[in-house]
């Protein structure tokens, strides 16, 4: 656990170009804080110690404005940008360098039973206020923008937006990790209707009647 720690101390100066110094991350990073009190409550869920974990979670959430179950599965290098509002539900299992930014939830649909939050490969970034909601899986290296909302398994290397979120780029570049940009995405609609009217716009320019269509 402590080996583990120690990654997720690191990786938040590899992200998070606002942190500066040991003492500072230490002292007031939320989404540090929350992390740290997860890896204690998680080990001692594995060790059978009743009421203890779930005590510490509370009291993470109160602290931290980050809820995070107990039985939640979480890798190594595992970064939350700023942590309000952040929820994991109890089935999550998230991959090795995984980002969250503010708002994200990770949750169910419902009352069922059995697996029913996500599971997230490695290289994920999630969005701010963006929801995962159900027993899908997210392949590695997705990227998922802001505001989004999941309801259906993503493939690997794949880009979604929108609510519901739609794949909109498959096995592109993949988004620099250093930048966790979840804002930047393009949005295919938007440029297609850009596209349209720039061509109206040329045909207009050069005298040439606008195609129209049959009713």
């Amino acid at each position: 656990m402590l080996r583990t720690l120690k990654q997720d101390f690191q990786t938040v100066f590899q992200r998070d170009p606002a942190a500066v110094g040991t003492l500072e991350v230490l002292l007031t990073y939320s989404g540090f804080h929350a992390i740290v009190a997860h890896r204690l409550a998680h080990w001692l869920l594995n060790h059978h110690i009743p009421l203890l974990p779930r005590i510490i979670s509370h009291l993470a959430r109160m602290f931290t404005g980050v809820e995070i179950h107990p039985a939640a599965t979480i890798g190594g290098n595992f970064f939350i940008d700023h942590g309000a509002g952040v929820v994991i539900g109890e089935t999550t299992i998230i991959g090795d360098h995984v980002t969250l930014f503010q708002g994200v939830t990770l949750g169910g649909t419902g009352k069922e039973r059995g697996k029913r939050h996500p599971t997230l490969g490695s290289h994920v970034v999630v969005g701010a206020g963006a929801k995962i909601l159900g027993g899908m899986t997210i392949g590695d290296n997705v990227t998922i923008g802001a505001n989004s909302v999941v309801l259906k398994s993503v493939p690997p290397d794949s880009t979604v937006i929108g609510v519901p979120a739609r794949v909109i780029r498959v096995k592109g570049e993949r988004l620099p990790e250093i930048a966790m940009d979840h804002t930047n995405i393009p949005d295919p609609v938007s440029e297609r209707l850009e596209a349209l009217e720039n061509e109206l716009r040329s045909l207009k320019n050069e005298g040439r009647p606008l195609p129209h269509r049959d009713n």
